[in-house]
């Protein structure tokens, strides 16, 4: 039996050309900033104005990886869009992206939702149709795209945010190649939740940290029962990613990713805190980079850690091991691992988030109060308006606007 070496191809990226800086949130609602930079550990949040939805992220974030000589449209045989913020009840945001990237009518096209963790469901399903072989030498494109909204004046509302990230799976990737073996956990809670009748999300927040916790637990002791590894996760590997709907969470899991360690080999707690901080330090906080200046982005939020880690650590990247935790609120964990490859760094160099993150607009607070109320309709000024765009309604029908792509 053929083993097929199978992972992330290439990464697109995209979020928002708006940002509001949190400390000023913070003092017109009354807060002291430093709970929200500190406390929180997140520091701007990129902000979807009304021409922007969760289709026009994630074709924007498509949209990078598409055409010139990495990545031709009828390679492509599988489009899987991860969100929870879609855009109808029945009709599945993959199929707009499908049209606005001008897919191939032979393309299997559909959108996965569970909460933050369809992003990795999507990766995962992609991962398996290329290496079953079904895939027959195409490639597939998983799409993570959402807008992170809560009510105004909430406890959640510093932890917005919008992006989206794109992945291309197929063989001999040229990024990443995934192990085959990942650790899972799945429970019903109901940590966060959208009902159907509102556009908010409800979240129980300390219960949700609680679970997250507790799942990243089972997915561990998953994992171990499955690769029987012979070094920890924060021996084995060079950087550890973690789902990070703000960063404080991060550090969090990272501390009972270690203590699951220590608890699962016997020893006393006598080390563990300054192993935690000093592995923390190493693997996991330099790679947060993007969720502090971008917030949560949900199905996206973990892909913008490895986009940030692809992008920052360079040449260091190729034969590094990276470990994964992905979890999704209701719940799904799951923790993997991979392998960079040996062209890593020039995949890697052509990202581009550090440089679309610097050139964001800054919000005004009234500004940002302006673009989250429902009725608003505005279409973008002139050198605005992104490549892909978001009309409005008519007829109970939703209208984008694209530019011409090359193919």
């Amino acid at each position: 039996m053929t083993t097929r070496t199978v992972g992330i191809d290439d990464l697109g990226v995209y979020t928002p050309s708006h940002r509001l800086d949190l400390e000023e949130l913070a003092r017109s609602r009354g807060v002291d900033p430093a709970k929200i930079t500190i406390g929180l550990g997140v520091q701007q949040m990129s902000v979807a104005p009304p021409w922007e939805d969760a289709v026009t992220l994630g074709a924007n974030a498509a949209r990078r990886v598409l055409g010139g000589e990495t990545l031709q449209r009828d390679e492509i045989g599988m489009l899987l869009v991860a969100t929870e913020t879609a855009v109808d009840h029945a009709k599945p945001v993959g199929i707009f992206v499908h049209e606005l990237l001008g897919l191939p009518a032979s393309c299997r096209t559909l959108e996965l939702k569970h909460a933050c963790y369809g992003g990795t469901a999507g990766l995962m399903l992609a991962a398996e149709w290329v290496r079953s072989g079904a895939a027959r030498g195409r490639k597939a494109l998983v799409v993570a795209t959402d807008i992170a909204r809560y009510d105004l004046h909430s406890s959640a509302e510093f932890t917005q945010g919008a992006g989206a990230v794109a992945l291309v799976i197929g063989e001999a990737p040229r990024l990443l190649a995934l192990d085959p073996v990942s650790g899972v956990y799945a429970k019903n809670v109901y940590d966060f939740w959208r009902p159907l009748d509102r556009r908010e999300a409800l979240v129980d927040g300390k219960f949700s940290v609680d679970c997250y916790l507790e799942a990243l637990d089972g997915a561990l002791d998953d994992w171990v029962a499955l690769a029987r590894p012979t070094a920890p996760p924060a021996a084995a590997c060079g950087a550890l990613l973690y789902h990070t709907p703000f960063p404080k969470m991060a550090y969090k899991a990272h501390a009972r990713l270690m203590a699951h360690e220590w608890r699962r080999t016997g020893r006393g707690a006598d080390g563990l805190t300054d192993a935690t901080e000093q592995t923390y330090a190493a693997l996991v906080d330099p790679w947060l980079g993007a969720a502090r200046r971008i917030g949560n982005t949900y199905t996206a939020s973990l892909f913008f850690c490895l986009a940030w880690l692809a992008e920052t650590a360079g040449d260091r990247l190729p034969g590094s091991t990276v470990g994964l935790f992905s979890y999704g609120s209701g719940c799904c964990a799951e923790y993997f691992t991979g392998r960079f490859a040996p062209d890593s760094a020039a995949v890697a160099a052509r990202i581009g988030l550090g440089n679309m993150l610097a050139t964001r607009r800054p919000l005004s607070v009234e500004e940002y109060e302006w673009y989250a109320h429902p009725a608003t309709t505005v279409q973008p000024a002139a050198g605005e308006a992104p490549a892909i765009r978001f009309l409005g309604i008519e007829d109970h029908k939703r209208r984008y606007a694209r530019l011409e792509m090359h193919s």
